[in-house]
């Protein structure tokens, strides 16, 4: 299979897997079992994320990231008339998820099914439908079970502190645009792995040591807030934002010069920069105001690193999200220039 075309049946298959930040077992696992049938070490964190090991030219040792974890929600409570109030997993808003088809997972491994509904869903019966605040509290799931009461939901082993997932809803189209929820950051993944299956099938090997981590706690804040001490200089491969007062799109590659959390290594954007008009990649630098990727999470976390951050642009992150193939091609291919393992 050509590249591309793995990286986006490899995304299809990674953003139908459940996984809201810490419950990333099974696509864990996924990921794990790619990495491994391409001939790489794997190894997981006490937190549970992956560590992929691709030994280099030199025992310098540089790290990649992109994280499999996904925005979600968990059951706070469950009503007298059966309905399932939840909290948010992650930051988006109530406008992105109504009406979506979502799936409960309990905590002795069962699954249900069911729809995101704001407390007043009808304009035939709720005065107030249109005029609702869409927060949290006015949110609910309604299960396609025959529920009654709190009886009913509690009887199919539903209970709170249990997890929710959205319906990805992916769809690849002729024109090269992938759409689906959760493309931060399986886009990347998804590239991640290309780029070991290019690697493998091209007996390739970097320029340094690689450790690429897949971290699952992105979401929330602290996903590679622990790195392996051999790091020295690290990459997160996430999306680019696309909005307002920005340069990039959905077929470039956009290179973060600084985000909430700050700038980024001067030296290392500096570089990729160069790396990007260097092989005519279609690219973009920008400011990403409203947030924050692993690098934050390490560089808050202590670790002793050089941090950059890049990635194919996304549209509408954080809710119905759409890119397209040349960017994820753009953003392999700097990847690839980066760690010294560009094909000839």
């Amino acid at each position: 299979m050509e590249i591309m075309d793995y990286i986006i049946h490899t995304i299809e298959t990674l953003v139908n897997i459940p996984s809201p930040s810490g419950f990333t077992k099974e696509v864990m696992d996924f990921v794990r079992a790619e990495a491994e049938g391409f001939g790489y070490a794997c190894e997981n964190s006490r937190k549970g994320g992956l560590i992929i090991t691709v030994e280099g030219r030199t025992e310098e040792t540089i790290g990649l990231s992109a994280h499999v974890d996904t925005l979600g929600a968990m059951v706070r409570s469950i009503s007298g008339e059966g309905m399932l109030k939840f909290t948010l997993v992650g930051g988006y808003t109530m406008h992105s998820v109504e009406g979506s088809y979502c799936k409960v997972h309990t905590r002795d491994g069962r699954t249900y099914t069911g729809t995101i509904l704001a407390k007043s869903p009808s304009i035939h019966t709720f005065d107030d439908a249109k005029t609702l605040e869409r927060s949290d509290r006015n949110m609910e799931v309604r299960l396609d079970e025959i529920v009654r009461n709190r009886e009913d939901v509690k009887a199919l082993g539903i209970g709170n502190g249990d997890y929710i997932s959205f319906d990805p809803k992916f769809q690849y189209t002729e024109k090269g645009f992938v759409k689906s929820r959760h493309l931060d950051d399986k886009a990347s993944v998804g590239v991640l792995l290309g780029l070991l299956k290019d690697m493998s099938e091209r007996k390739a090997v970097p320029e340094k040591k690689l450790k690429i981590l897949i971290s699952n706690y992105e979401e929330v804040g602290f996903g590679a807030s622990w790195l392996p001490e051999d790091i020295t200089e690290f990459l997160a491969v996430d999306m680019g934002a696309i909005g307002d007062d920005l340069n990039g799109n959905e077929y470039s590659v956009s290179i973060c010069a600084k985000d909430s959390s700050g700038p980024y290594d001067y030296e290392m954007t500096n570089r990729l920069i160069s790396l990007a008009k260097e092989h005519k990649l279609d690219y973009a630098v920008d400011i990403f105001p409203h947030y924050g990727s692993d690098v934050s999470s390490a560089l808050h976390g202590g670790n002793n690193i050089r941090g950059a951050l890049i990635g194919q642009g996304v549209h509408a992150s954080h809710g119905m999200e759409r890119t397209h193939r040349k960017g994820l091609e753009n953003t392999l291919k700097l990847v690839q220039s980066y760690i010294g393992c560009t094909p000839q």
